[in-house]
């Protein structure tokens, strides 16, 4: 399920502030646009009804889910919607075991060899680098280095579409895409105006990789 939309586009929309009257516009551009994965953090107003109405509009499409979860009580009412993803700024090995238990895919957030080991033991799919911009591609390739050759790092934090490439190089496998993608208040022209931009440069970085 994670894989097969890591496939498709391996870049995760991250909407943060999204109000619940305007998630649906936003996410039909986004799913136009090629984006297989898209979370609503917590810290939003009402996340669980943008969740819940992402869910029933693209969930036959998209992997829809929850970023910014650092209780495990937030886990059900997550599941309640149908979502199917748990994103983390954290590696709480509590969290990470509330969300595989209840049968959802959970990226939690590391900065250090540690907190990565102790998330995939936990059950994490993948690893969400975090924040990027201060681990660097430094950081990521020293990881990348230890770490199984199937693990997923996922870079977030100040990914824009002119810097992905130095992160690609270094063994990131995607990116979660916030604020340069959306910001509260964009409208729809915005949004899809952004997306386009980010998927045209990951499928450039992609035909590069491949020749």
């Amino acid at each position: 399920m994670f894989r097969s939309a890591l496939d498709r586009l391996p870049l995760i929309a991250i909407l943060r502030g999204v109000k619940p009257d305007a998630v649906v516009p936003i996410g039909a551009v986004l799913v136009e646009a090629g984006f297989s994965i898209i979370e609503v953090p917590l810290n939003s107003p009402d996340p669980i009804e943008s969740i819940g109405k992402l869910q029933a509009a693209f969930g036959d499409r998209a992997l829809i889910g929850a970023g910014t979860v650092t209780d495990p009580s937030s886990v059900p009412k997550i599941a309640a919607t149908g979502a199917k993803l748990v994103v983390m700024p954290h590696a709480d090995v509590v969290v990470i075991a509330a969300a595989v238990n209840a049968g959802m895919v959970c990226v939690p957030g590391v900065m250090t060899p540690t907190e990565g080991f102790a998330a995939l033991a936990a059950g994490a799919a993948a690893l969400k680098l975090f924040p990027a911009e201060l681990v660097g591609t430094t950081g990521l390739r020293a990881m990348r280095g230890v770490f199984p050759p199937s693990t997923l790092f996922l870079p977030v934090g100040g990914v824009t579409p002119n810097n992905m490439s130095p992160f690609l190089d270094a063994g990131a496998a995607g990116f979660g895409l916030g604020s340069a993608l959306y910001r509260p208040g964009d409208t729809v022209a915005n949004v899809r105006s952004h997306a386009e931009e980010f998927v045209a440069a990951w499928r450039g970085l992609s035909a590069r990789s491949k020749m």
